[in-house]
């Protein structure tokens, strides 16, 4: 997936030597987080978020406020999955790009890298979500989707949603089958099911004999 269409130019870096108050006015202007800066040869050296700025004087020079830039950025070939990361480390809705040579080519905007996840087929093809947990050393990708593959199902994604205390959890997108057999699948190879969204008959089925059970010890 190129990202080369997503760049975008209407936003000049300013340059370290404008004034704060330069950059309080075009942040007036715009729904960006942060605004990146250049120096005087043209070099990308940051970007300074909203709020910091809000707290200087307008008459002050970036460049005597330069403690506060923020050094992120990705590559012209960073893939798109690493820069929606990107995003997320560095809690910005804006996103410089640069070339080999560390030169400003523009900027990537968080909304255009989440409609490209949005077009993956873990979004866009149909299929049923669900959650599994074990042990971090007990698991593996490998496994998973021979269960997944073994009862039918088109595994359409995966990554690792939660990792805590040596537990793992898996988040699925499962196609062509319902989840229930997959589900009690998981179960005989010791994976806790956190959430399916579909109905889970061995659940199901539990609740309808303990309530069974309820109803014969009050006879």
């Amino acid at each position: 997936m190129h990202l080369n269409e997503f760049v975008i130019n209407d936003i000049k870096p300013l340059q370290n030597t404008d004034k704060i108050g330069d950059m309080q006015l075009l942040f007036n202007q715009l729904t960006y987080s942060h605004i990146p800066v250049q120096n005087n040869m043209g070099a990308y050296v940051g970007c300074m978020s909203e709020t910091d700025v809000h707290c200087f004087e307008q008459h002050d020079a970036i460049l005597d406020k330069a403690h506060a830039l923020e050094g992120f950025f990705v590559r012209e070939n960073t893939n798109w999955l690493d820069v929606l990361e990107a995003f997320a480390q560095n809690n910005s809705n804006i996103m410089p790009v640069l070339n080999a040579q560390n030169r400003y080519l523009g900027y990537y905007e968080l909304n255009d890298i989440i409609g490209l996840f949005n077009e993956t087929p873990f979004f866009a093809e149909a299929g049923g979500v669900l959650v599994v947990e074990k042990g971090l050393i007990d698991y593996s990708f490998s496994e998973i989707s021979q269960i997944v593959e073994s009862n039918n199902g088109k595994l359409l994604g995966a990554f690792i949603s939660k990792s805590e205390n040596d537990v793992i959890q898996i988040t699925l997108k499962i196609g062509n089958t319902g989840l229930n057999a997959i589900m009690q699948t998981f179960r005989r190879y010791n994976y806790n099911i956190i959430s399916g969204h579909e109905e889970d008959s061995y659940i199901e089925s539990l609740k309808s004999r303990s309530d069974y059970l309820d109803k014969y010890l009050n006879i």
